[in-house]
C-alpha cells in the first residue's frame, strides 16, 4: 500500500497501520481531531481518551450520540480501542523521525488518513441450521509527521 500524500523526506517521517481491528468510523473522527496537532499534544489527548477523561468530538457518524461536557462539545464519545491503535502508530512515526535524525518535539501531524481495510468474514449460528454473517471491519491508518521551524 502506498501513501496518499508525498512530503519532503528530509523533514518528514511516516508510519502506516494496516488492517487494524478497530472501527473505521471511530478512527475517522479521531483523525479529524488530531490532524494539525503537535505530536505531544496528540499523544496526551489520546491517553486522556483511553483513560475516559476527555471525549472526541464526533463530526460524522454522530446520530444518537450523546452530548459530552466541555466547551463547544456537541456529540462525542470515548473510542478507546481506536485511540489505542492510533496512539501506537503516532509513536511508530515518532520513532521513525528519531531514527532519521529529526526532532520529534518540533513535529506536527501534517497528514492523517483512515479508510476501510478488508472485511474479516465470520458467521453466527442461528436456529434451525441457519447462519448469519458476523463480519468484522478493519481499518487502515497512515500518518505523516512534518518538522516545523
Amino acid at each position: 500500500m502506498g501513501y496518499s500524500l508525498v512530503k519532503d523526506p528530509e523533514k518528514s517521517a511516516k508510519a502506516y497501520g494496516k488492517e487494524l481491528q478497530c472501527s473505521p468510523r471511530h478512527s475517522q473522527n479521531i483523525a479529524r481531531a488530531v490532524r494539525g496537532m503537535k505530536v505531544q499534544d496528540a499523544k496526551n489527548l489520546l491517553e486522556q481518551v483511553i483513560a475516559l477523561k476527555r471525549p472526541i468530538p464526533f463530526r460524522t457518524h454522530n446520530s444518537k450520540k450523546g452530548h459530552k461536557k466541555g466547551k463547544g462539545m456537541g456529540p462525542g464519545a470515548f473510542p478507546k480501542k481506536a485511540s489505542q491503535h492510533i496512539l501506537r502508530i503516532i509513536q511508530d512515526a515518532e520513532n521513525n523521525a528519531e531514527y532519521k535524525g529529526l526532532d520529534p518535539e518540533n513535529m506536527v501531524i501534517s497528514h492523517i488518513s483512515t479508510y476501510m481495510g478488508r472485511e474479516i468474514k465470520g458467521i453466527m449460528p442461528r436456529a434451525q441450521g441457519r447462519a448469519t454473517d458476523k463480519n468484522e471491519q478493519t481499518t487502515n491508518v497512515e500518518i505523516i509527521l512534518e518538522e516545523i521551524e
